[in-house]
């Protein structure tokens, strides 16, 4: 087998894993074209322009670098320099890791901050309402029930905001371990 056919081999078993990775980027945020992408770069062993990219996926100029600026603020890729080049050139991040720490302790960390922020405020409306000596009785009960469900809800974003730190500081590999896998 010559050397083109050999590469058109690799290539196409790559492929499949490039598919599905564009399978799933859903969860990431980015549609299947963008997951495609940084299948592509994944498995790329040196940095590509974005004329490389659109070469290489067929895809227009501002559509790749629609793509590209999707896939850099979820930190999957990211701008390099290669001495002599006046193009941007990227990179994938390889370490899957790495990326899954990344993206949801940052998803985790807004839904902690942006609910918080809500249950405090919620909770100060509450209390006012509740100081008021005319209160229905009703009304009061009602009140004191939203006050223990946010006092629930609590719990689960202290609890989410320690789940963060665990896996930033990587204790959380010592309650799931990465597999030591020598296999290929």
């Amino acid at each position: 087998m010559d050397k083109e056919k050999q590469l058109e081999v690799l290539e196409n078993a790559r492929n499949n894993v490039v598919r599905s990775i564009a399978e799933t980027m859903d969860l990431y945020g980015v549609t299947p074209s963008v997951g495609k992408l940084y299948g592509t770069m994944y498995f790329r062993n040196k940095s590509m322009s974005l004329d490389e990219m659109k070469d290489e996926l067929g895809m227009s100029k501002p559509s790749m670098s629609t793509a590209v600026k999707s896939l850099q603020e979820i930190d999957m890729i990211k701008k390099t320099w290669v001495k002599g080049s006046r193009r941007d050139q990227f990179v994938s991040e390889k370490d899957f890791f790495k990326l899954f720490i990344q993206y949801f302790c940052k998803m985790w960390e807004r839904e902690v901050k942006i609910n918080l922020d809500a249950i405090e405020e919620t909770r100060k409306e509450i209390k006012v309402l509740l100081s008021q000596p005319d209160l229905d009785v009703e009304v009061r009960e009602e009140a004191e029930y939203s006050l223990s469900l946010l006092r629930e809800s609590k719990k689960y974003y202290f609890w989410l905001s320690d789940l963060v730190k665990n896996f930033r500081s990587g204790e959380i590999f010592a309650l799931v371990p990465i597999p030591d896998m020598d296999e290929e």
